[in-house]
Order: structure tokens, then C-alpha cells, then sequence
């Protein structure tokens, strides 16, 4: 018996890829020649169904045809082909039929009945009367059902080896969709999700509609790999939700455009795009206040430092768009300035910005350079985002990350001071609030540089921006685990436990440029940033909004495998973005205002000069004891891991005294 089944099934594969090769030859064939195929097929299948109508009507073969009947026949054929033609049942492709080509089908079979009725009548036929109810039930079966088979057929068959897709949301969104992937043949979509109840268990042009709580069982019995997101109307949190219930399964989640994109042409409902970075946070982007964006910008001179990092060029093209008089670009990479310059000017015109953009090299560890800057091109704002940010790099290059983060702030903040600007912005970080590193160290006393500054009074008003991690930015953890993902891992979490408050480089540009306008000098504003997100969990979501599994001992058959690999030096396990429960309200509800202690001009200044002596006596140690002694929360367990300064210590004190010679030939 198995031997029987089996050769049946050798068999009907056999069948089926005879079809499948047949369908195909016939599928390759000129448009015109497989019309010509398909209206003698219908041709045929006219004296066919006069025949089983009547076999139906009498129940047997043995009825008599005559002339007049073969008469009525012909006529029928002959008039049936020009309907059939006028009404257009060649034009629509079989495969991609819709309900236009199946009322074509009803109004030509019907046509095509009443004629067969008018022959009969004229040439005065011995049928029976109910022969062209029957024959337009048989026409109907054989020319639209056949089109309809082989469309089930193309669907089932020629698309199984596609990638098998299920859509979220069964609206008019979705359902444009699901036409445009039917049309293409890049994905099979097998399934709708949508969260009306009635909708469910209801089927939209062959493709059945679920609720969520079927997801488990459906996504796995259809072997779906991917889900597309057709809801551009939903609200954010909504959307978030959505995506961290889809990131508990291995299938890769992808969105349609926006409608206002869709609307304004600027895509369409067939593109497909993979999910943001944005959309693994959790939070509710903060809502920007345009009037607070523009009160520092508009009709001014503005000077970014550190124009060509993650978030320096992000304030540019929002800063850009605030019609300023003059942007003025500053960085010392000559190819980070020379792209986001290119960007900006490319932007200008295509949006009609007038602002007079000027790209300039410089560092910040330069005071000259700044000074000259700001008093020759009159500058009224300033955003000081240049700082050496990576913790481990910064860990291995202490005097280099003090001169620039420090040092470079000094010789900004001073040169903005001398010059009466208006405006001076820093941005900070979350790694600032006691601090395990030396980055973090290094920006707490940039902030304090910035207090101390405000508190001595003058024309410059002094600001302060902190936030924490932002997603997307250069030497950030997402990139990088993106890399890993696409490798095929594995990807690297530095403990199980770490937890970091994550934000988009645009709402971290937004929250910089209202602070700008809110503070009144010396402020320090902070970003109700919600619950921060475990790197492991982060990781995870990646993986499976990847269209991957986790590989590790209860699934070792997985994709991708998480290995940790400790915390680095200076790490910390959690961050914070308070010293303490200090906190005052602004004119924002998302964003605070911090009241934290700091040292007068007269006390800092004595420390800012240590600091300097210490970098160029290249003494790490030296650095961290200052830092120690001055910043509140220090963490001084870690040891010195300059590779320079370590050199400089062993070669000590021929190697320093060489050092201190070269530092005083430069001054000179």
C-alpha cells in the first residue's frame, strides 16, 4: 500500500511540474498570442457547454441535432467571440484578475446566453427552454472558474518557494498593499493581523484575517518570515507596542511609508522599509516647541563645534532650517566637515534655505583659532557638541580626551565670553553624573567650567544640556550590533544587568536647541528619558525583528548567539542623569532643570591649570587624582591605561623633562 501511495505521489509531482513547466512556456508567450489562446479555449467551450446542457436537460446522449440547432450554434459562437472581445476579457492578466475582469466575465456569459436564446427563437430550434439557464451556468464554470483556478493555482504554486509574508492591519493600507506584493513577485503574503474583532476569521482576497493572540500558532503553521507594519496612522506608543509583541517571535518586521508620504507622493504603498531605531525605545519621542527652537537661531550667527559628529550634524540641518543669517561649521576632521557641508548646501537648495553656510577647520584645543572665529564672524550662538565621547578610547587616551573634552571647552567658553555671545550651549552627557570614567569626569568638569563661568557674571549666557545615550551615533552600541546581526554574529553585551536611558539623534538635537532658549545661565537641563532599557533585552529585540533566533541552552539551535563579555574599563553598570533629587520644572513638561553644586570661578580655574600641567607632563595618575578631588562621585578604582602616558612614566624623568622642553618651545 505505501508502495502504491508513493508511486501516486512520484506521479501527480510529475503531473504538477509538467503544469507548473507548461504554465510557465505558456506564461513566456506574447501578449497577443496568449489572448488568441485564451478566446479559442472560451470558443471551444461554448459547443461544450450547449452539449452538457443538453445531457443535463435529458439525462442521456441520445437527443437529435439538426440543422437549425448546429445553426444556432454557430451564430451563438460567432457573436459570443465579438462580446467577448468588446467586453475586454483578454486585456486583464489571469493571474493578477480582479473583480473588474470577473464582472466582465458575468456581463459577457450573460450576453452570450441571451443570444443563445435569440437564435434559438429566429431559427426556430428544437431545444428545451431551460437550455440557456444551463449553458450560462456551465459558460460561467468554464470561463471564469477556469480563470479563477488558474489563478489560485499561479498563487499556490508558482509563488511557494517565496518568502512567506504576513501583513499588520488589514485597512485600506493593508489592503493596497497585500494587491502590490500579490502583483510582485518578491513575497507570498499568507496572512492578515489586525486587532478589529470583526475582521477575524473573515478572508480579503484570499488571505486569511487573524487576531493577535493566534500569532504563536499562525506565524509558525505558515512559516512566516517577516511582517509588514500597514498602520501609518497609529499613534507612536501604539506602533512601539506593537513592535515589542512582534520581537518576541523570529520573524523580521518591516513598515509601509507614512500616509502623508503616500499622499505627497513621496513613496509608495509598495515600498517596504525596515523598522527605525526609534521604534526599540519604548518612550514617546518628547514633542519639540518650535517657538523655543527658534529664539536663539533665527536671523543670527551660529557656530556648531564638532559639526561633523552624530549629533553636531544633526544640529545643523535642524539649525538650518531655522533660517539663520549665517551657520558657521567647525571641526577638525577635514571629511566629516567636507560631508555634512556638502549635505547642508546640498539641503539649501533643494528647500530654499538663504543662510550663508561656511565650513571651517579647527580644534577646540586651539584658542586662538576659536577666538579669531567667533570675533571676525560676529557670532551670537554657539552649540559646543566637539568632545572625544567613546569611553574605552577615551580611557586608552586620557591626556587627549582632558585636553579636548576640558581644555577645548575652556578655550571656546573663554573665547565666547571675550567676544559677548549671546548664547553658549554644551552638550553633555549622562555619564557626567558620578562618574566611573574619565570621559564622564571630563564633561562633569566641562559643566562645571560652564557654571562657574555663568555664576562670574558677564554678557554670555551659559547653558547645559544632558542626556543619555542616543541611538544611531557613531561608536553607539546599535550600529554595532547591527554589524554583528548581519554577520552572523555573535553579538557582544557587555553584562546582563546593563542598563542604559537611550534617545533619537533628532530629539537630542530638539532638546538642545529649546535648552538654548530656556535657560537663564548656569542651568542644567535633563530629559525625562522614562525607564532605561536592558542592552541584553535591546539586543534580543534586534535579533528577532532581524528574523532571527537567539542561540544559547534552551534554543541551541538558534541563529545568533549573545555572548557577554564583561564590563570595560570605566563602565558602569547603570547610568544616571541626576546627582540628586534636586530638580526644578521648566516650560516644558518633558524636561527639567537640574540644581547641582559647583565650584566659583576663583577655585576652578587653579584646577583647570593642574589639569593642563598634568597633560603635559602626560600623567595619567596626576589626572585622576584631580579629577578625584574635584568631581563629586569619582570613581578613582580604575589604574591608568594610556599606553603614552605609561611610556612617558617607564622613560621618567629624562622622557617628562623632553616633554615639558617641547611644550615651552611651542609657547614661545
Amino acid at each position: 500500500m505505501n508502495r502504491i501511495f508513493a508511486k501516486l505521489r512520484q506521479q501527480s509531482l510529475a503531473v504538477g511540474a509538467f503544469i507548473a513547466l507548461l504554465y510557465g512556456r505558456l506564461l513566456e508567450l506574447p501578449s497577443n498570442i496568449k489572448e488568441a489562446v485564451l478566446l479559442a479555449l472560451d470558443l471551444v467551450a461554448i459547443p461544450l457547454a450547449l452539449t452538457a446542457g443538453m445531457v443535463l436537460r435529458y439525462g442521456h446522449f441520445g437527443f437529435a441535432i439538426g440543422q437549425r440547432e448546429i445553426l444556432a450554434g454557430l451564430l451563438t459562437v460567432l457573436i459570443s467571440a465579438i462580446i467577448f472581445l468588446r467586453l475586454g476579457l483578454y486585456r486583464a492578466v489571469v493571474r493578477f484578475m480582479g473583480h473588474e475582469a470577473i464582472i466582465a466575465i458575468v456581463k459577457g456569459v450573460t450576453l452570450s446566453a441571451l443570444t443563445l436564446s435569440l437564435m434559438m427563437l429566429l431559427s426556430q430550434a428544437h431545444t428545451p427552454r431551460s437550455l440557456p439557464v444551463l449553458y450560462w451556468f456551465l459558460m460561467m464554470v468554464c470561463v471564469g472558474g477556469s480563470r479563477l483556478a488558474l489563478r489560485s493555482w499561479y498563487r499556490h504554486h508558482m509563488r511557494r518557494n517565496l518568502p512567506r509574508v504576513a501583513i499588520y492591519g488589514a485597512g485600506s493600507a493593508g489592503r493596497q498593499l497585500l494587491t502590490a506584493l500579490q502583483c510582485g513577485e518578491q513575497c507570498d503574503p499568507v496572512l492578515f493581523i489586525d486587532d478589529n474583532p470583526g475582521l477575524h476569521g473573515k478572508v480579503i482576497n484570499d488571505v486569511p484575517v487573524i487576531s493577535s493572540r493566534e500569532l504563536p500558532v499562525q506565524l509558525k503553521c505558515h512559516a512566516v518570515t517577516e511582517v509588514f507594519l500597514a498602520m501609518a496612522s497609529l499613534s507612536n506608543s501604539r506602533r512601539r507596542e506593537i513592535i515589542n509583541s512582534l520581537s518576541e517571535y523570529a520573524v523580521q518586521v518591516r513598515s509601509i511609508p507614512s500616509f502623508e508620504d503616500l499622499v505627497r507622493g513621496r513613496a509608495a504603498i509598495s515600498e517596504v522599509q525596515e523598522i527605525s531605531l526609534e521604534d526599540l525605545l519604548g518612550r514617546v519621542p518628547v514633542p519639540p516647541r518650535p517657538e523655543l527652537v527658534a529664539r536663539c537661531i533665527a536671523g543670527k550667527t551660529v557656530m556648531i563645534t564638532g559639526a561633523g559628529g552624530s549629533i553636531g550634524a544633526e544640529l545643523c540641518r535642524q539649525i538650518l532650517a531655522e533660517s539663520p543669517r549665517q551657520l558657521l561649521l567647525v571641526d577638525c576632521s577635514e571629511y566629516a566637515l567636507y560631508s555634512i557641508d556638502r549635505e547642508l548646501q546640498e539641503l539649501a537648495v533643494r528647500r530654499g534655505f538663504h543662510a550663508r553656510i561656511v565650513p571651517l577647520l579647527g580644534s577646540v584645543q586651539d584658542y586662538v583659532r576659536m577666538r579669531m572665529i567667533i570675533d571676525n564672524f560676529a557670532v551670537e550662538t554657539v552649540y559646543h557638541a566637539a568632545a572625544y565621547k567613546h569611553v574605552p578610547i577615551v580611557e586608552h587616551n586620557v591626556v587627549e580626551g582632558v585636553r579636548n573634552n576640558v581644555l577645548g571647552t575652556v578655550n571656546v567658553a573663554r573665547a565666547a565670553a571675550e567676544c559677548s555671545v549671546s548664547t553658549f550651549v554644551l552638550v553633555s552627557t549622562d555619564k557626567a553624573v558620578r562618574p566611573s570614567n574619565i570621559m564622564g569626569a571630563s564633561k562633569r568638569v566641562s559643566e562645571m567650567v560652564m557654571q562657574a563661568m555663568a555664576a562670574a557674571g558677564g554678557r554670555t549666557r551659559f547653558v547645559i544640556v544632558r542626556f543619555g545615550n542616543v541611538i544611531g551615533s557613531s561608536g553607539s552600541a546599535i550600529p554595532l550590533f547591527t554589524r554583528q546581526i548581519n554577520t552572523g554574529g555573535p553579538v557582544t553585551v557587555t553584562h546582563a544587568d546593563a542598563e542604559r536611558y537611550f534617545m533619537t539623534i533628532p530629539e537630542a538635537a530638539q532638546l538642545v536647541l529649546q535648552a538654548s532658549a530656556m535657560g537663564s545661565g548656569g542651568d542644567v537641563f535633563v530629559l525625562d528619558m522614562g525607564e532605561p532599557i536592558r542592552i541584553v533585552e535591546l539586543a534580543r529585540r534586534m535579533i528577532h525583528l532581524a528574523g532571527m533566533e537567539v542561540r544559547d541552552e534552551q534554543n541551541p539551535q538558534g541563529d545568533i548567539e549573545i555572548q557577554m563579555i564583561g564590563l570595560r574599563p570605566g563602565e558602569k553598570m547603570r547610568e544616571e542623569l541626576l546627582m540628586g533629587d534636586d530638580v526644578g520644572a521648566t516650560g516644558h513638561p518633558m524636561i527639567l532643570r537640574a540644581l547641582e553644586e559647583f565650584l566659583p570661578w576663583a577655585e576652578l580655574k587653579p584646577v583647570i591649570e593642574q589639569l593642563e600641567a598634568a597633560c603635559v607632563a602626560y600623567d595619567c595618575s596626576r589626572i585622576r587624582e584631580i579629577f578625584s578631588a574635584t568631581v563629586r562621585g569619582f570613581d578613582n578604582r580604575y589604574g591608568c591605561s594610556d599606553p603614552m602616558a605609561e611610556r612617558v612614566r617607564r622613560n621618567a624623568p629624562a622622557e617628562s623633562a623632553r616633554v615639558e622642553q617641547l611644550f615651552a618651545h611651542r609657547t614661545r
